[in-house]
């Protein structure tokens, strides 16, 4: 072989290597932004995911909220309505102490209820 075709050859050789290469980069490159685009779009999803679950929790923090105030407002209520009980319970007792009718209709149910 003459020097000339192996001059060519081998420049040839070097192209045909350079263009493998070139191309071996740019599906490299390739590949890569596609891994860089399903990573932002993973964040993406993850952000939003994340404040989703955010909104859910404060929903919830709120609903328990609203429920432990609605219970202390009834147990509130409970305490209030056995004050008013107590409260009637002892007028009741002391109106029947202080009335004179009704220690009358006591001893006249002892009598009556006495046997003949």
């Amino acid at each position: 072989m003459s020097t000339l075709a192996m001059i060519v050859i081998a420049i040839a050789a070097v192209i045909v290597i350079a263009l493998i290469a070139s191309v071996l980069r740019r599906t490299r490159d390739r590949k890569l932004e596609d891994r860089r685009e399903i990573a932002a779009q993973h964040r993406d999803e993850s952000t939003s995911r994340q404040l989703a679950a955010d909104k859910e929790a404060a929903a919830a923090d709120e609903q328990a909220a609203h429920a432990r105030r609605e219970a202390a407002e009834a147990a509130e209520r409970s305490r209030a309505a056995e004050r008013e009980r107590e409260t009637a319970r002892a007028h009741g007792e002391h109106a029947a102490r202080l009335d004179p009718d009704e220690r009358a209709g006591e001893a006249d149910q002892g009598r009556s209820a006495a046997p003949r």
